[in-house]
């Protein structure tokens, strides 16, 4: 054996093809430039929509929020009653669904095992739901009485382009430089 350095070797990408959008890690790496800054994001839906109704290659465009905010809208009062009925409606569902599943495996006959076994499931679902909802509640011990709702959201959008066709984007939206 040699104590010769290996070559590194390096894979080149292959050249993207027109039609395929590029995947997100490639979307991180290229250098975007920005044609407009708004605070809503239907305005920025509206300027992809005017580029893209004049002929623009929209899989070059991009909408990037920036300064996330998150705020965690208060829907009301958590009380025992308010819990066991959400514990109850989160597992209504997932039990109804368990025993619709387990019914289709009834030979006999299928339609009618799977509608009752649903109805079963619903019911005890619904049961164990209620449970687990009084159980967590009532750990909390009075910490959290109230119910919300969290919604994360940017305090401004950029419509960003790839730098090849920013100048076209920016001619077709009338503020050409």
């Amino acid at each position: 054996m040699t104590d010769r350095p290996r070559a590194a070797h390096r894979i080149a990408d292959p050249a993207p093809m027109e039609s395929v959008p590029p995947s997100p890690a490639q979307l991180d790496r290229r250098a975007r430039r920005t044609i407009a800054t708004t605070t809503d994001y239907a305005e920025a839906e509206r300027i992809v929509d005017r580029l893209s109704d004049r002929g623009f290659p929209v899989e070059r465009v991009a909408i990037v929020g920036h300064d996330l905010q998150v705020v965690e809208q208060v829907v009301g009062r958590m009380t025992w009653g308010r819990a066991a009925l959400n514990g109850a409606l989160s597992g209504a569902l997932p039990g109804a669904l368990v025993g619709w599943i387990f019914g289709l495996f009834s030979w006999v006959d299928p339609l009618i095992a799977a509608l009752r076994l649903a109805l079963y499931g619903l019911v005890i679902g619904a049961v164990l739901g209620a449970i687990a909802g009084l159980i967590l509640y009532g750990l909390q011990r009075g910490r959290r009485d109230f119910a919300s709702v969290p919604l994360m959201r940017p305090t401004r959008y950029e419509v960003v382009v790839d730098p090849e066709v920013a100048d076209q984007a920016l001619r077709l939206l009338g503020t050409g430089r």
